[in-house]
């Protein structure tokens, strides 16, 4: 039985930040669930995926987030609890469906998660997706702990059912991947099936509708106030004339920084668990009595504007910080020192004097850049199209996957990305606009999530360009999810279909589509030529498994290389040309780590000596 459908109230469980989340989802009777896999939202998708399998619990990978809205809203408003989850970038392409669904609201319990990527570890930009709840006037919740986590989430089913509105909880990735001690609680049957009862004035979106439903998400959203204003969500610690006004993990970073500080006594904080409404009375409460006040979050000034708008409107005029210089950044992530010494410099507080570690001795830790993995057919894919297009005037807009690290030498095969599926759309503006030849990469499921749109434009407009689509049956990046191409028997999971992407590209209009199995370097390079020679869209489908895939499939070959010293001239073209990781130097001399080759055979396909030959068993 999955962990996290162990019934037993009251065990207590050490888990992720996102088992947590699901977890809660689970305790809360929660039904219907749809994702398209972001880290770090990733494991929460994982695990209701591998729920699904023994529970009654529906979940889908959709295709991309605004389908994963879309089914999720259909599902809440025939009054079966709902939960859609995605990354914070995701929240972008959901958008267009979440403003009118705040308009029309839910029956039953709907929560949205989005999880921020402060610094970018995984991510394109580090946007606040605080804005959204703002943008779309829904109430905003933000866990500080992995505990408070799975408690929040419980609640914004409730919250949601009480005020007829989908419900944001944001984490950050420092909630959804840390670990903590978590308590379980009882699971509530859940509802597998609703019914949805016809009301086109509430349902139908048309200019006329709209107008008063407008009126009704204000009332919503005025409600909402009243309950974060008395919410425990929303909690006063301490005594104080100084206050801190803080909101998710940074709230561990202040109390241990006041508490490093000896100033608990001194300083009063409000932790924001309800963020969205701001609650004004309470905010106002607290303020009115501190003599400066100091807001603590990652990100954008958020609840300072906020913050400083109650003051202005209520007369007071106190000192409160938050961005600035000397203050805090809306870049990256905050840590307990950074908190701990502005808390120190903005209260005057007597500083804590940090003792450094002494590394005499220690070596420096040695880089260790991003690469593609050894046996990537991505880099055999990135070197077939380099050989086909040797002495041309080529550019590469490239997309979100494994393959972005093509852009990285020496394959330097990427040289624009955008966001998820934009490799088909920019390359129509590049190709129009320059005299450079265009070669775009996609990977499956981002084409399938937002690539063919850019495509079928590219062929209606009759633009001139080479797609190639790297086809490695999986959603590699974010942890092997499936994706609509994907063999699901594999997986484990009947009674799915799989979708063919080269019948998908022949009927958007592409008159030039072939298929290569980019291992073999030669014919690759031949397909790959005739297709960038072709006037118009064409597009080469690289088909092979992904590497890790395939090997937690067992499938993966059992064939590794080495290097003859014998024949090894030394030019090292293998290390030079592809960089698989798989090589290392050892006195001078090239060699391949036995545990890492994966047996691909693209290094013996290029080494000039045939220096690079199969182990004897």
């Amino acid at each position: 039985m999955h962990k996290l459908l162990t019934d037993n109230p009251g065990q207590k469980m050490l888990m992720l930040g996102n088992e947590a989340i699901a977890r809660g989802a689970i305790e809360a009777g929660a039904a219907f669930t749809a994702s398209y896999p972001g880290t770090p939202s990733s494991e929460i998708s994982l695990n209701f995926f591998q729920m699904s399998k023994e529970s009654d619990l529906y979940f889908e990978y959709s295709i991309n987030e605004k389908v994963s809205v879309e089914v999720t809203a259909a599902a809440a408003n025939c009054g079966v609890r709902s939960m859609c989850v995605m990354k914070h970038v995701g929240m972008n392409v959901a958008a267009d469906a979440l403003m009118t669904l705040a308009y029309i609201g839910i029956k039953g319990g709907m929560v949205i998660l989005t999880a921020d990527d402060p610094f970018m570890f995984s991510s394109q930009n580090e946007q606040d997706n605080r804005y959204y709840a703002k943008l779309a006037g829904l109430p905003l919740l933000e866990p500080s702990s992995v505990a408070e986590a799975k408690e929040m989430t419980k609640f914004a089913f409730e919250l949601s059912e009480t005020l007829g509105e989908p419900v944001i909880l944001r984490t950050t990735t420092r909630i959804n991947h840390s670990t903590g001690v978590v308590e379980l609680g009882e699971i509530k049957a859940p509802v597998t099936k609703g019914e949805f009862i016809r009301d086109p004035m509430r349902c139908v979106t048309v200019p006329a509708v709209s107008r008063g439903l407008h009126v009704k998400l204000l009332a919503n959203l005025a409600k909402a106030e009243e309950i974060a204003c008395t919410s425990p969500l929303n909690k006063v610690e301490g005594t104080g004339t100084f206050g801190v006004i803080v909101n998710g993990v940074s709230h561990s970073y202040v109390k241990d920084g006041l508490a490093d500080l000896d100033a608990t006594k001194r300083v009063k904080i409000l932790r924001m668990g309800f963020a969205n409404p701001l609650p004004k009375n309470l905010v106002h409460d607290f303020i009115k009595g501190c003599e400066k006040v100091l807001i603590v979050e990652e990100g954008e000034p958020f609840m300072e504007e906020a913050v400083k708008a109650v003051a202005q409107e209520n007369g007071l005029t106190l000192p409160i910080g938050g961005k600035g210089e000397g203050l805090f950044s809306r870049l990256y992530e905050f840590d307990p020192k950074m908190v701990r010494n502005i808390l120190a410099s903005y209260f005057e507080l007597a500083p804590v004097a940090s003792q450094s570690v002494d590394l005499a001795g220690v070596p420096d830790i040695p880089n260790r850049p991003p690469n593609l993995c050894a046996g990537c057919s991505h880099r055999a894919t990135f070197y077939a199209v380099k050989k086909a297009t040797e002495g041309m005037d080529v550019m590469f807009p490239s997309d979100i996957g494994c393959y972005t690290l093509g852009f990285m030498p020496p394959l330097s095969t990427g040289d624009f990305v955008l966001c998820m599926g934009a490799s088909t759309g920019t390359s129509a503006g590049f190709s129009t606009v320059t005299d450079k030849k265009v070669i775009s990469f996609v990977g499956d499921s981002t084409f399938f999530h937002s690539g063919l749109m850019g495509l079928m434009n590219a062929v209606f407009n009759k633009h001139n360009f080479t797609l190639v689509i790297l086809d490695n049956r999986v959603t590699a990046m974010t942890g092997h999810q499936p994706n609509p191409g994907v063999d699901m028997d594999e997986m484990g999971f009947t009674g799915y279909n799989a979708i063919d992407i080269e019948g998908l590209v022949r009927a958007a209009g592409v008159k030039h589509v072939s298929v290569i199995r980019p291992y073999n370097l030669k014919k690759s390079a031949k397909t790959i030529k005739e297709a960038v020679d072709f006037n118009g869209v064409s597009v080469v489908i690289a088909k092979e498994k992904c590497t890790l895939y395939a090997k937690s499939l067992k499938q993966l070959t059992d064939k590794k290389f080495q290097v003859d010293p014998e024949k090894c001239k030394n030019h090292r073209d293998c290390i030079d040309t592809i960089a698989c990781p798989a090589f290392t130097v050892e006195n001078g001399r090239v060699r391949i780590i036995q545990d890492m080759c994966a047996g691909c055979s693209i290094c013996a396909q290029i080494c000039p000596e045939n220096a690079i030959v199969p182990v004897k068993k």
